[in-house]
């Protein structure tokens, strides 16, 4: 039998289930299917349609809806079979109601209806595996929340006209009409019928259903009529003729004709390619069963605002032995901080923060825009270049031992006046002891022509023996608010680690740009890791504990470094989730809750092989401790501070530091958590 009938345990509505799928061959069963994809992809037929299903997205399956599943690779999918007569409680007309997914569009299921989707699924996942006090009343609670946002969110009429949504009387319409021809497909039922139930005409009839369903009146019927015909030609004996007239084709050659529309072939073929034993059915299932608690593991991000998961009694444990060395940490990310335009470091508040943090962070380089602009009294039209802004800045950087990567941005220059002007700088400054000369390093901006480009880097390698960067440069000036909060911590941390993605848009310090609209003076959504008043953001302590690590890397995962130097051990660990290797939109996390704040993670960290007593020194930054962001939401985001309030919101920025003593012990067992997006950083200092 093809039509599969679930069986519901404890007692409950609800089966789930977590499985790595190859082959599911056609089947239907008695319950509402919705299948969320945790790992790798699907492709899924459901009557007609034809669908990949990758990572992350859903896909509602009605009941008695034959549908046949083929796995790509290494896929994980969780099933929820729902019970319909549970839902049929709290909507008497469920049995008439379909819901659908964008699943077939190419575009991917964005929007916070998914999103909630997703989470209620991953609450009743969590309640069905936990089996809490009362958890069979919760989840009957979170299946009647479930129904009614599927109602609202994915009804069969709504889901590609959203503007029904406010047509409560035309929805009622369609969904009777709908329903009519659904129960009545097998009749002969014509559109005069209908139109004359609804006290339409039956040209203003044709075009409501066409608007509503994409289909022609005839072409629905018929849709309807061959999609239903499929449970007859694999579970019955009945003949072609038999089920042509059972779902209401006036003659066989009509059915044949419908049906190859649809599938490509006659109703005769696809019985022959499909039709099989119930044991052969059986065994061409090829399924292989995931436990539980695993899918749970993997949703555990989402579930970080429901009170019932039992994050108490979940520990991460990490073994950690301090002899293993797996590479090299290499601290690229120190190599090169951008400073922004050229100008902006002859403003005293501006050197003062970036002094700051060279004395912390160390980078060599500092990448310097529109060094050749008329900001630094260089103009296109004159012949005599004034350098004095530009040995300011050059002097400035070289007392605070970074290095100037010069970029090279100014669109309107020709080649000639390029060397031109580079000829009469570099000139300028090998004649003054300020600055070393050697140590200058030039960069292109992505968007100078590449004549250009090849020809001022033959000019200053062969002429002067200076660099030049193999990799041009985007400049990039957006604002983003999610730049400011502590959801850089981790992004940055992760990102640094795996050099997954470039951090190059970020700066030392904010800056104004010119004409931009702001509502305040203190955070305005600019890429730079402290704020135009000296103020650190948590991006900085991104920078400041990773700068902390060790030489040489012991161990390594999403979500923790452990590193060793010569007389200390570090270990970093950051809020990870799948969202977090991607940088997202502070709407989407804040206010539209696109993608999920990170969750508390307690962890066990046991470390073996460490030679001596330890002094352990604890830095903490999340958004409750050292984001000055978060402290200023929490002072109602004034616009402007006061000297006070500047003072305060400095102090805020700082991390909580802790110390501790631990003896030497051939196994040293430390407990930890994260909480929300933050990182931690433990630092163990021998002491002999």
């Amino acid at each position: 039998m093809r039509k599969e009938y679930i069986k519901y345990p404890f007692d409950l509505p609800i089966k789930i289930s977590y499985l790595n799928i190859k082959n599911y061959p056609i089947h239907w069963h008695n319950s509402m299917e919705i299948i969320f994809v945790l790992k790798g992809s699907l492709h899924i037929k459901i009557d007609t349609d034809s669908f990949m299903l990758n990572e992350k997205e859903v896909e509602i399956i009605n009941s008695d809806e034959a549908h046949e599943i083929q796995g790509n690779g290494d896929n994980k999918v969780l099933i929820f079979n729902i019970d319909p007569y549970f839902f049929s409680k709290y909507y008497k007309d469920i049995n008439n109601v379909f819901f659908y997914t964008n699943s077939s569009n190419i575009e991917n299921q964005n929007g916070i209806e998914y999103d909630e989707l997703k989470i209620l699924l991953s609450e009743i996942l969590c309640e069905y595996v936990q089996k809490l006090e009362d958890y069979d009343e919760e989840i009957e609670e979170l299946l009647r929340t479930l129904l009614y946002h599927l109602i609202n969110n994915f009804h069969y009429l709504t889901h590609e006209k959203e503007e029904l949504k406010e047509k409560t009387e035309q929805l009622d319409r369609y969904h009777r009409i709908a329903k009519y021809i659904f129960n009545n497909y097998n009749n002969n039922i014509t559109l005069q019928e209908i139109a004359k139930k609804e006290f339409l005409s039956p040209h203003y009839l044709s075009h409501e259903i066409k608007y509503a369903t994409g289909y022609s009146f005839t072409d629905l019927i018929n849709l309807t009529r061959v999609e239903e015909s499929i449970k007859l030609l694999l579970d019955s004996d009945m003949s072609i003729s038999e089920i042509s007239e059972e779902i209401g084709f006036s003659h066989v050659r009509y059915y044949n004709k419908n049906f190859k529309v649809y599938y490509g072939c006659t109703p005769l073929q696809y019985r022959k390619k499909n039709v099989t034993t119930e044991k052969l059915y059986e065994n061409s299932k090829q399924l292989t069963e995931l436990s539980l608690k695993d899918a749970l593991d993997s949703l555990s991000y989402s579930l970080d605002n429901y009170s019932r998961f039992n994050f108490e009694n979940k520990l991460w444990n990490v073994h950690v032995d301090m002899d293993k060395i797996i590479k090299p940490f290499e601290k690229i990310f120190k190599e090169c901080i951008n400073l922004g335009e050229s100008f902006d470091l002859l403003i005293e508040d501006n050197k003062d923060i970036l002094e700051e943090i060279q004395e912390e962070i160390h980078f060599e380089y500092g990448r310097l825009e529109k060094m050749f602009h008329s900001d630094m009294g260089i103009f296109l039209d004159s012949d005599f270049y004034n350098w004095n802004k530009a040995k300011g800045v050059l002097e400035f950087l070289s007392t605070i031992y970074i290095k100037p990567l010069i970029l090279l941005d100014n669109l309107d220059y020709s080649l000639e006046k390029y060397i031109n002007i580079l000829t009469n700088f570099i000139d300028y400054f090998e004649e003054l002891d300020i600055v070393d000369i050697t140590e200058f390093k030039f960069q292109f901006d992505s968007r100078l022509s590449l004549p250009i480009k090849n020809k001022l880097r033959e000019f200053i390698t062969t002429n002067y023996n200076l660099t030049v960067s193999n990799d041009d440069f985007l400049v990039t000036s957006h604002l983003n608010s999610i730049y400011d909060t502590a959801y850089m911590l981790p992004y940055i941390i992760h990102n640094t680690i795996f050099k997954k993605n470039s951090l190059t848009f970020l700066k030392a310090f904010d800056v104004l740009e010119k004409e931009i609209n702001i509502t305040n003076e203190v955070f305005i959504g600019a890429p730079g890791i402290v704020n135009d008043m000296g103020i650190r953001k948590p991006s900085y302590y991104a920078y400041y504990l990773l700068n902390k690590l060790g030489n040489n890397i012991v161990s390594l995962d999403d979500g923790y470094i452990v590193t060793k130097a010569e007389d200390y051990y570090a270990i970093l660990l950051y809020s990870h989730n799948d969202n977090v290797s991607s940088l997202a939109c502070y709407e989407d996390v804040y206010q539209k809750g696109g993608v999920k704040k990170s969750f508390e993670r307690k962890y066990s960290l046991n470390i073996v092989n460490i030679k001596n007593s330890s002094r352990i020194i604890t830095y903490e930054v999340n958004e409750i401790i050292g984001s000055s962001f978060n402290y200023w939401l929490s002072m109602g985001s004034p616009d402007r501070l006061s000297k006070e309030e500047k003072e305060i919101l400095h102090k805020a920025s700082y991390p909580k530091i802790e110390f501790k003593y631990a003896k030497k012990s051939s196994v040293l067992n430390i407990i930890t958590e994260l909480k929300g997006y933050g990182a931690k950083l433990i630092v163990l200092k021998n002491i002999k």
